[in-house]
């Protein structure tokens, strides 16, 4: 149990960094299963320690466990933390959703695009899971493909074949990204420099416009609120819309939900943002939704804007759990309203 609550310290040992653990992908796997088994256990073991307490102060009642019953609450923890390993490390189903942008040009009504977003390409997720990822995207033959941060999980000499099958992504008016906050952590500019001569067409504090039969759609990305911190530009939403087309629906990429409300106010009309995993599972989620502004899965409408906040097609290799928050391939389908 110490051993495997030190995970992320044998991570960084691995490679000198905690968010890519250098292990073979079954010691990663092993190490999220036991830590996951460790925090069910301590919940459970929490839970009756209460309910004891509570027998405890009932006059005549003397609060016990069994060893029986603990040792179901140690089974139960291994058996949870098992589906939720692997409720993590699938290859994620299919979700469709319906979106309302106002004012969409009549040219754009059911226009689809697949959103990709924390994908975490790492010794967890390999070249082998990111290829069934872009089979099944490919498959759908939307219009369009956005990819929200958070794309890998170390540096590019250590991803390099692993990120090679998202150079077939295809979509008729192309695969654009948005930078994440573990980009920052990993190698910005050599990763960006990488995915540009993929044929991901990165959008960090810029825009472009999409075209179909005269209609016209406005397409802008941000860079992460980490930027900062490694001496690279902030997000900057007025820069990315300078010089931009009036009247003309926006659409913008933002990694992370919670600068949603001040996105609003310039007119943006629906946000695409991962970063949060869903909240990986009930009661955690609500933790993860404090730290985004309450913004933590699904569709949200913020101020007249349309917020969606992708569960993620990946999740971080150092918490590798999902329950209930199932990760996604996204197709999103856009509805015009009056």
């Amino acid at each position: 149990m110490l051993a495997a609550s030190q995970f992320q310290y044998w991570s960084k040992l691995s490679s000198g960094s905690v968010f890519a653990p250098e292990f073979p992908r079954a010691i990663i796997l092993l190490f999220n299963w036991a830590s996951g088994t460790i925090l069910f256990l301590a919940l459970m073991q929490l839970l009756a320690d209460v309910t004891l307490f509570a027998l405890w102060l009932v006059p005549g009642r003397a609060g016990t466990m069994a060893d029986e019953l603990r040792y179901m609450m140690a089974a139960l923890a291994a058996l949870l933390a098992a589906i939720a390993v692997f409720n993590a490390t699938r290859v994620p189903s299919l979700k469709d959703v319906e979106i309302g942008i106002t004012g969409l040009p009549p040219q754009f009504d059911g226009y689809t695009l697949v959103q990709l977003t924390d994908l975490h390409i790492s010794r967890l997720f390999p070249a082998a899971w990111t290829r069934a990822v872009v089979d099944r995207t490919n498959a759908l033959n939307v219009d369009l493909i956005v990819v929200t941060g958070d794309v890998i999980d170390g540096s590019l000499a250590m991803r390099r074949a692993d990120v090679e099958p998202l150079r077939d992504l295809r979509a008729r008016d192309g695969v654009y990204m948005s930078p994440g906050n573990h980009e920052y952590f990993l190698g910005y500019q050599e990763w960006m420099r990488h995915f540009a001569s993929m044929g991901m067409h990165l959008l960090a504090n810029e825009h472009v416009i999409l075209e179909r039969d005269h209609g016209h759609v406005l397409l802008a990305g941000v860079t992460d609120v980490t930027a900062p911190a490694t001496g690279m530009p902030p997000p900057d939403l007025s820069a990315a819309l300078a010089n931009a087309p009036k009247a003309m629906p926006i659409l913008l990429l933002d990694h992370q939900p919670g600068s949603a409300r001040k996105t609003a106010e310039h007119g943006v009309a629906l946000q695409l943002s991962g970063h949060t995993h869903g909240g990986m599972m009930p009661g955690l989620d609500r933790l993860v939704a404090l730290g985004n502004d309450g913004f933590v899965s699904g569709l949200y409408t913020v101020d007249g804007m349309a917020l969606y906040v992708n569960n993620g097609t990946g999740i971080w290799p150092g918490f590798a759990m999902r329950l209930r928050r199932p990760s996604e391939l996204t197709r999103i389908t856009l509805r015009r309203t009056i």
